[in-house]
């Protein structure tokens, strides 16, 4: 990508093993392209909550509500319940699908390891970059770092030290979290409501910083992240609020609104501050009002609920295995965005996984998940 405008010849000498011939390739390119050579497989390793969790919580002691391990989650893909918060796939697994990797594994069960060299999956339903937030029931950020840390050890032990540093160095690193800190403010009676919604925000971020330069230590140079989507529109959010007349809870928006500021201004200053440092940032804020502003442009019938009851679905009773038994399930979760209270569909899910793979800039930038697959940190 960094080439002047002139053409450049380049000759590649491949040593062949089973020959004492020398093969020389003459390769032209321009500035603009990425030479089409072999690409090195880059893993993928994916932080945060339910957004992207493929069922971590199936393995820890918590509760249902705080696991997807039963049906009807994953009736439109998967045929049975893997964990994961959907009818289907979530937004890493077409990453993966689309980076040629297959299904990103979760750090546990542990007898997982064997595939850590495609990457390690740590999101857990209900996390949160603030270890108080649903603490003791998930994999809060600063556990799913101490995991990290575990797996670039196996690595080295697998690979040797020099392999799985570069493997960590050529790596993508995708985040989902910060959403389950705020929600939680307004399902519980938590002491940090007593915190300025700029200085609660103010921890989430600096958690997650912290966070970003502890794997930039270890390597790590490619990192993504998707806002937050409009929380206050949110079926769940939405049923906490039944006398009101706004069509989002305003309050949930407002911290949404300095979350996101405060991410984007955090990784224009990291990427000055740390050298090879490339991000791609998804506007999912903007990705997801648009849908719900106008559905059927983008396929969907419904922005409520397929499965849950209540006012838009936004009581957590699919499946029927959580505090309310007695729960609607939608015919084709297809026609709807969301799939539960608080989750969208897998036809949703690929969208966004869409914009975030080849986005242009104006939605996912400076780079897109593609961009960041193809550049090697070594050119």
């Amino acid at each position: 990508m960094y080439f002047s405008k002139a053409k450049l010849k380049l000759f590649i000498l491949f040593f062949v093993t089973s020959s004492s011939n020398l093969l020389i390739i003459s390769i032209n390119c321009q500035d603009d392209h990425i030479l089409s050579l072999p690409r090195r497989q880059v893993a993928l390793f994916i932080f945060g909550d339910s957004l992207f969790d493929a069922g971590i919580n199936n393995y820890i002691n918590t509760t249902t509500d705080y696991q997807a391990n039963f049906w009807p989650y994953g009736e439109s893909f998967f045929d049975y319940p893997t964990g994961r918060f959907s009818d289907g796939r979530l937004i890493p697994d077409f990453i993966a699908e689309y980076a040629e990797l297959p299904f990103i594994p979760t750090f546990l069960p542990y007898h997982n390891h064997d595939q850590f060299t495609y990457g390690v999956n740590f999101a857990s339903g209900g996390a949160g970059a603030l270890v108080e937030t649903h603490q003791g029931f998930v994999i809060d950020l600063k556990t799913q770092l101490s995991y990290f840390k575990i797996v670039e050890k196996l690595l080295k032990q697998k690979l040797g030290d020099e392999e799985a540093e570069t493997l960590l160095s050529e790596a993508v690193y995708l985040f989902s979290v910060g959403g389950n800190d705020y929600f939680n403010l307004f399902t519980s009676n938590s002491s940090d409501l007593h915190f300025s919604k700029k200085e609660f925000v103010g921890m989430v971020i600096g958690n997650l910083t912290t966070t970003i330069k502890e794997i930039y230590k270890r390597g790590g140079r490619k990192f993504a992240f998707a806002n937050l989507c409009p929380l206050g529109c949110l079926p769940a959010m939405k049923v906490l609020f039944p006398g009101s007349t706004s069509p989002c809870v305003e309050d949930a928006q407002e911290f949404v609104q300095l979350h996101n500021k405060a991410l984007s201004e955090l990784l224009q200053e990291l990427e000055g501050e740390l050298k090879g440092f490339k991000y791609a940032y998804h506007d999912f804020f903007t990705s997801i009002s648009q849908r719900f502003n106008n559905p059927s442009k983008y396929g969907f019938k419904e922005v409520i609920a397929c499965c849950g009851s209540g006012p838009y679905g936004g009581l957590s009773s699919c499946g029927g295995k959580r505090a309310i038994k007695e729960y609607e399930l939608c015919d084709n979760p297809n026609e709807y965005f969301f799939f539960d209270s608080a989750h969208s569909s897998e036809k949703a899910y690929k969208q966004i996984a869409e914009l975030m793979w080849n986005g242009t800039p104006d939605v996912t930038g400076p780079y897109n998940l593609k961009m960041l697959f193809e550049h090697s940190t070594f050119i």
